[in-house]
């Protein structure tokens, strides 16, 4: 039996991801502003209160997605969380919004934020881990190719939203976030309504079973002997797929892991202080930074299906180098930059094209490496790497960006993506796709 990739329902299932990266892509770009302009906060502080969302992620993520493996309710095992998670989500952020609105309620802000961001944790993880779950493991990158496009479809939604709505606040101070906020919340509640009714989680990852298993293969879809052996362990219940991972599995573990926390932090600072960035170097103003990261998300969205139809000839580990080498490129021409430009533009557009060279293949990889039983806690390390990076580069760049000068921000990015290229080269496993 030949494996085919349901289109239809890896879209269905991007929904989950749609939903979480219309809500990041405001928290990224906004929150900074509002902290900035609204409660006059300089940028290391500013870059402080960023980072604990990525503080609280170490410890969430990983617990709701190892949470999530080990429960099963007749909605499924990650469904209850997705749920939950949006519906107080939703709830919170309007609060937000409505506290953004009055100066002068700092304290009430942080404790509503801190609130918004542990509902956010409590269903990313298991949101992301229900694609391998519902997936046949050779099919996982062009699978997460539909993910990730579906989350860009997300966030060009929000970005837009910022455009519209925003452009015609002149004074930055009194800028009025309630309609861009409603708008967002309304795309997150509508996307988990598509996949509550579409998907049913338990039927379909028995029939994908099936199909792997009719297939000759396995959910695990193991490289190499020991990982086999962990696959037992935890069907028997011993919980020791950490201890039976091969140590050479676990060597490219590390260095993946390793890679994703300084790729990220690259790809953070840009994104977390370009709103900024553009503001103070290049003197745009009134949202005007969405029509760059517009060019930069509409070039992933046009690249993760030719990407991972290609990540499927060349291999996962090949193209992810790619599209750093791609990144550290351009991090190095923004240095040079003196103003919006169609060099700017085309920029941007490779930057994208990087990142979803990157996104199509690293998580795959991951669970690649991993047990089906673990899935989701191998998300959660994955997302733990990454949302450390996140927790030490808006506070690093931040202070760079106050105390040194704005134009850090490239080289800053530039460094860590080299890094992260050297890194990957080291990766050895969790390239298999059969």
């Amino acid at each position: 039996m030949k494996l085919k990739l349901n289109y239809g329902r890896t879209i269905l299932i991007g929904f989950a991801f749609m939903s979480i990266c219309t809500f990041w892509q405001f928290y990224d770009n906004e929150i900074p502003r509002i902290l900035k302009y609204t409660f006059g906060l300089g940028e290391g502080v500013t870059g402080f209160i960023m980072a604990l969302d990525n503080v609280f992620a170490l410890f969430l993520l990983p617990l709701f997605g190892t949470f999530s493996d080990r429960v099963n309710t007749r909605f499924g095992k990650r469904m209850p969380f997705i749920l939950a998670g949006t519906f107080l989500a939703t709830i919170l952020f309007q609060i937000l919004i409505n506290v953004a609105n009055v100066p002068g309620r700092l304290p009430l802000f942080i404790v509503v934020l801190l609130l918004l961001l542990v509902s956010m944790g409590i269903y990313r993880s298991p949101a992301v881990a229900m694609m391998p779950d519902l997936t046949p493991p050779p099919l996982r990158s062009r699978a997460n190719a539909i993910i990730n496009l579906m989350g860009t479809v997300g966030a060009i939604y929000t970005l837009a939203m910022i455009s519209l709505l925003l452009k015609d606040a002149e004074d930055q101070t009194k800028t009025n976030y309630t309609p861009l906020a409603l708008a967002i919340s309304i795309a997150m509640v509508v996307s988990v309504v598509i996949l509550f009714i579409t998907i049913n989680e338990n039927k379909i990852r028995d029939k994908v079973t099936k199909e792997v298993e009719a297939a000759g293969l396995s959910m695990n879809d193991a490289d190499d002997e020991a990982s086999m052996k962990a696959q037992k362990a935890a069907k028997e219940g011993t919980d020791k797929v950490r201890s039976t991972m091969d140590p050479l599995v676990k060597r490219s573990l590390m260095f993946l892991l390793v890679s994703v926390l300084l790729w990220y932090a690259a790809y953070n600072a840009v994104t977390t202080a370009f709103s900024r960035y553009v503001e103070e170097v290049w003197g745009l103003k009134n949202g005007a930074y969405a029509n760059c990261l517009m060019i930069a998300t509409v070039a992933a969205v046009v690249s993760y299906l030719p990407i991972g139809w290609i990540s499927a000839k060349i291999g996962r580990k090949k193209t992810i180098l790619v599209g750093v080498a791609l990144m550290s490129i351009c991090y190095f021409c923004g240095v040079f930059a003196t103003g919006y430009s169609n060099a700017i533009a085309v920029m941007f557009a490779i930057i994208g094209f990087g990142w979803a060279a990157i996104n199509v293949n690293s998580y795959p990889m991951v669970v690649q490496m991993s047990d089906a039983a673990d899935i989701g806690k191998y998300t959660g390390y994955y997302y733990t790497f990454s949302m450390a990076a996140q927790v030490f580069t808006p506070i690093a760049s931040g202070l760079l960006l106050e105390h040194v000068s704005y134009r850090t921000l490239f080289p800053y990015a530039f460094i860590f993506s080299t890094l992260a290229f050297a890194t990957m080269l080291m990766v050895r496993h969790g390239d298999s796709e059969k």
